[in-house]
């Protein structure tokens, strides 16, 4: 019987009472999982769930006969047909950031662009039931971040999470939904659109869980760590005391990744989560620019070290009106809360005199508004 370590980590996703923990677990044992799938009963049982070991005897005795075997191999035609990338934590599309956490998913289900997975995320979550004013700041903030040339992402969940996703492919951005579910299963399945949206523009929709998982909820916490471990930094928009975006948060932290709240009213208990974080050492954030200021460092280094291609780039600032190499870079620094001056002309480095007369060009073609202390983006 010979299987590929793909397939391998595929079958080991089938094993009954088993999980990532256990799978790392069987790695520590056996570095190369052949040697798992032939090990002796005795050997085994000291590390899995008598009925996880059955299975493996199963296996060993059938061969390829085996059902789990058969299914694997439908499973690998069905992603095929649909172009869907099975990611081995082995590859070099793996997610570094990812990598280093503490349990990192073996494999990665992802429909769309698998290259997205190493480029600068801002995660954004927040409640399933944000006020209008949370779901407005998740979309403009999605929309900020995209423009600034960060990735979006999120878990495609109702609220906080489709407006941020919808903010970043407004700005004609990257954005990545990773899923609670089987990649073959949408969920909520309202979102089926906005997912092949994604999918198509040059985002990914991403799941660790093996085909035909549905929407448990323990599946969701576990989703989160990806979520976090995926990003350079945890935006929190609106959140209760008790929601599954401080469980985000808290991953973030253990990850060593950057955490972001936005205040609000002290009367509104979606704010109550956001207020804790800040009081735990949050930053407290109130526009998109208080992030990229923050991380730029990191932005410009992943761009260097990864290459962004400049084409893609171009093609989304063209539906922004942009004609010139200068008028690029500078939407590229900008988004819908002001800039200044001073900051445009570090960020950009154009001469301080070219910087002017371009900006003056496109305040008078309606790309960007002078607010008097700074330069921000027209709203289309």
């Amino acid at each position: 019987m010979h299987l590929t370590p793909t397939e391998q980590r595929m079958l080991l996703q089938q094993l009954p009472h088993t999980g990532v923990a256990a799978h790392w677990r069987l790695l520590e044992h056996y570095p190369n999982l052949t040697n798992a799938f032939a090990a002796p009963a005795q050997d085994l049982r000291k590390i899995l769930h008598s009925d996880a070991v059955n299975w493996l005897l199963e296996i060993q005795s059938s061969g390829e006969d085996h059902p789990a075997l058969r299914q694997i191999r439908a499973n690998q035609n069905w992603l095929e047909q649909r172009h869907i990338h099975i990611v081995d934590i082995d590859s070099d599309d793996y997610p570094l950031l990812l990598k280093e956490t503490k349990r990192a998913p073996p494999l990665l289900y992802v429909w769309g662009d698998p290259t997205l997975l190493n480029l600068p995320q801002i995660a954004i979550v927040g409640s399933r039931s944000p006020t209008a004013g949370g779901r407005n700041n998740a979309q403009n903030f999605g929309q900020g971040l995209a423009a600034a040339g960060f990735t979006i992402t999120s878990g495609l969940a109702l609220g906080v999470d489709i407006a941020a996703h919808q903010g970043a492919l407004k700005a004609g951005g990257k954005t990545l939904a990773v899923l609670g579910t089987g990649i073959d299963h949408i969920y909520p399945a309202r979102h089926v659109h906005t997912a092949e949206q994604i999918a198509s523009s040059g985002g990914a929709v991403i799941s660790e869980f093996p085909l035909g998982t549905r929407a448990l909820p323990s599946n969701f916490p576990q989703r989160n760590r990806i979520i976090s471990g995926l990003s350079c930094g945890v935006l929190v928009v609106e959140a209760a005391i008790k929601s599954g975006s401080l469980i985000t948060a808290r991953y973030a932290l253990q990850q060593n990744r950057e955490v972001f709240a936005i205040p609000g009213s002290i009367q509104n208990p979606l704010s109550r989560g956001c207020h804790a974080l800040i009081k735990d050492g949050a930053k407290l954030v109130e526009s998109a620019e208080d992030i990229t200021e923050e991380l730029q460092g990191i932005l410009a280094f992943k761009r260097s070290e990864v290459g962004v291609a400049k084409a893609p780039q171009q093609a989304s600032l063209a539906l922004e009106g942009a004609e010139s190499a200068s008028e690029v870079l500078i939407l590229e620094q900008l988004g819908f809360d002001p800039v200044p001056f001073d900051t445009l002309a570090e960020r950009t480095q154009v001469p301080a005199g070219e910087l002017m007369a371009t900006l003056l060009t496109m305040e008078l073609k309606g790309l960007i508004t002078n607010a008097g202390h700074g330069y921000a983006r027209v709203r289309s």
